[in-house]
């Protein structure tokens, strides 16, 4: 098996069946010795610097009723709100005094943010935070909504593919969304001059060793700079309430098998990851991970962005999501950095 991953390291690329080796038989011993060739990759690229990203979680309405999400529009029982603009940019002015130089705005799919609303919004974050990265998480737009938002000045844009098979795609969403809708809005991010982010769930209902293989060709086809991946959480108000979690060595193995396809990608230890287990964003870093995104929003909303059930650090203050986050990793050995902290990917 180290030959595989020997392979893997030098050649960026395997076959199918070595791929599926890879995500089936490996060993512990096996495991450690692809997480160590993940590190050493990660550290040759990025050293043992972290990325901090302040994520805002600024709106909790969602048109979407795919089966998987807490925020789904058919969850009579989900809280919502939306933040205003003075509390975003509030936000982004707390972040910045931490250290922050990355802002992510989530959300679910929210009529509400017409353009109108988004493209002001994005242009006072670039003029009141210049030497910031905006990030924008807000689903499915036309081409004309992503250029009006390039221009005004998002620089990111993450969108995860979820799965790149349409089968799967279809018995995870309703009928009225579609996995070539969603790779054409990635491709058409790319083209327009965004660094992109896509990424699937690992251990979702229905996914095979097949599937996920063919989501590692779909990147290797879109060649993102950010690859966001994450186990799949049930929430008690979906139809997938009694799914099984996914599995949180599966999520780390993954993570490192993507550090050594890509090896300049932004690859975060996703907040899923710290949720399944209480070392697991650490884990994630020592798997080749080298973004974290400690929480921004006001702790009065955070406990209704709840995408899944358990989520952590709902009730931190910013502050404190910092401290922990830069303690967590200097434990470790790596550090937070103060950087927008780009991809090395042209």
């Amino acid at each position: 098996m180290r030959s595989v991953i020997d392979k893997l390291a030098q050649t960026s690329n395997l076959t199918d069946e070595e791929f599926a080796l890879l995500l089936e038989e490996l060993s512990e011993e096996d495991s450690e010795y692809l997480f160590a060739a993940a590190r050493s990759v990660r550290e040759r690229e990025y050293g043992k610097d972290v990325y901090l990203r302040g994520l805002i979680e600024f709106t909790n309405y969602c048109k979407n009723n795919c089966y998987y999400c807490g925020i789904r529009c058919g969850n009579a029982n989900a809280q919502r709100y939306r933040l205003t603009e003075d509390q975003i940019l509030s936000c982004c002015e707390q972040g910045y005094a931490l250290g922050f130089r990355t802002f992510v705005l989530q959300g679910g799919e929210d009529p509400y943010y017409t353009d109108d609303r988004m493209v002001p919004l994005v242009a006072e974050i670039r003029k009141r935070f210049p030497d910031c990265a905006i990030t924008l998480s807000i689903g499915e737009r036309s081409r004309e909504s992503y250029q009006a938002l390039f221009d005004a000045g998002a620089d990111r844009y993450l969108l995860r593919h979820e799965t790149a098979n349409p089968e799967h795609y279809s018995m995870l969403h309703p009928k009225e969304l579609s996995i070539q809708n969603r790779k054409e809005c990635l491709f058409t991010l790319r083209e327009i001059g965004y660094q992109i982010g896509a990424g699937m769930m690992v251990g979702a209902p229905g996914q095979t060793t097949a599937y996920l293989i063919e989501d590692l060709r779909f990147l290797q086809d879109l060649q993102p700079h950010m690859i966001g991946i994450g186990p799949f959480l049930p929430h008690k108000d979906t139809p997938f309430k009694d799914e099984p979690r996914g599995s949180y060595h599966l999520t780390l193995q993954l993570l490192s098998i993507l550090r050594l396809m890509f090896p300049k990608v932004l690859l975060p230890a996703t907040t899923a990851l710290g949720t399944i287990h209480p070392l697991g964003r650490e884990k994630g870093i020592l798997a080749g991970a080298n973004v974290v995104m400690p929480n921004l929003s006001p702790t009065n909303v955070r406990g209704k962005y709840l995408l899944y059930d358990g989520k952590i650090c709902t009730g931190d203050e910013a502050a404190e999501c910092h401290g922990c986050m830069e303690k967590r990793m200097e434990r470790i050995g790596y550090q937070v950095v103060t950087s927008r902290g780009d991809a090395k990917i042209k």
